[in-house]
């Protein structure tokens, strides 16, 4: 398999449509499929031995039986210790901090295209293609550039925002000019099914029960009652335990109230839920740390559009360089429900020019 390309597998049709679009194109291709132990029906769990190597056969897979469809080898790969520690361990952690996390963008920045890209690279391949609405130019010089897919409803460049040149570098995404629509009724005009899914799920790692009682059922995560406090500090009522909330949800508070309460912000060295009303929402700046920047990094202040969440319409701002990694962001209207832990992805038009965390 050297000098092939290798297409990870979910079970779902966007990741085998893609896998057939490079096939028709005559390009050397295997599949890679990784076991993560939380799968709905996994085949192994986070206690059971592992053979030695980058991947390793089991033809009891579901997606095995894919091969003669496909036509080229599908390999299984045990990417746990890893997933546990990257993405399932920064999930608890971000919540226990007060912070809402977002999974999906270390997922593709420390596993898809680390863990994986890695594994892939042993077995050969040279580049990763995956089944990501999203799209990369290289210009002239050689450096590569991160564009929102065709499809504005299914776009995923926010999840991508964490990537580095190299992972770009390496990167295809054979749906970048399709939509959802399109990829739904080519597949089926070439019988090809989902296998495992048919949609990816919000938070992958966590079947059959809400993401607090996931966090529940964690050791390492504790959480307890306490005091709900309007914005002048003065207590009106008691919260189940942090973990039950993020910045801008109104269920749940059970507060009678002329108007309905929102949470406005989370106080976890005191365990305290800070409420108000919808306008105390609105905030016009906010500060975003750890920064990726796909292109060169600034040196001033710039304008761009900012995305504060995935289904959040990037508005216009002023993005303002306040450290090595650290910047502050000035919209131009009041945004609300600007979450901490949420990532902040700045776009020039369509292109993504970076990424970071909201802190503040």
């Amino acid at each position: 398999m050297e000098n092939s390309i290798a297409i990870a597998l979910s079970g779902g049709v966007d990741s085998l449509f893609s896998a057939l679009l490079l096939k028709q194109r005559g390009i050397p291709l295997f599949g890679i499929h990784f076991i993560t132990g939380f799968e709905k029906t996994s085949p192994l769990n986070q206690g059971d031995s592992f053979p030695e190597g980058p991947g390793f056969e089991m033809e009891n897979h579901p997606l095995k039986a894919m091969e003669e469809t496909l036509g080229f080898p599908i390999k299984i790969l045990d990417i746990r210790s890893e997933f546990k520690r990257e993405v399932v361990d920064y999930f608890v952690e971000e919540y226990a901090k007060g912070r809402t996390p977002n999974p999906c963008m270390v997922c593709n920045a420390k596993i898809k295209f680390g863990t994986l890209l890695r594994r892939a690279n042993l077995l050969g391949a040279t580049r990763l293609a995956t089944g990501h609405y999203a799209k990369i130019i290289a210009d002239d010089q050689g450096r590569f550039h991160l564009f929102r897919g065709a499809d504005p409803i299914k776009d995923q460049s926010y999840f991508l925002s964490l990537l580095n040149q190299t992972q770009l570098s390496s990167a295809i995404f054979p749906l970048e000019n399709l939509t959802k629509k399109d990829v739904r009724r080519m597949a089926g005009e070439q019988g090809l099914n989902p296998v495992l899914s048919s949609e990816s799920q919000d938070i992958c790692f966590i079947q059959e029960c809400s993401y607090r009682d996931f966090l529940s059922l964690q050791p390492e995560f504790s959480s307890r009652p306490g005091s709900i406090v309007d914005r002048s500090g003065r207590q009106i009522g008691d919260h189940r335990g942090l973990h039950h909330y993020t910045v801008g949800q109104r269920r749940g508070i059970n507060i009678p109230a002329s108007e309905p309460y929102y949470v406005i912000q989370m106080i976890p060295e005191e365990n305290i839920l800070v409420v108000g009303h919808r306008e105390d929402l609105l905030v016009s700046e906010c500060r975003v740390a750890k920064m990726n920047w796909i292109g060169e990094k600034p040196r001033s202040e710039m304008e761009a559009f900012t995305q504060v969440r995935y289904r959040h319409e990037a508005v216009p701002s002023r993005i303002i360089p306040t450290g090595e990694d650290t910047v502050t962001v000035c919209f131009r209207e009041p945004q609300a429900a600007v979450t901490p832990g949420q990532g902040a992805v700045f776009y020039d038009k369509n292109e993504v020019l970076g990424g970071g965390w909201i802190e503040s």
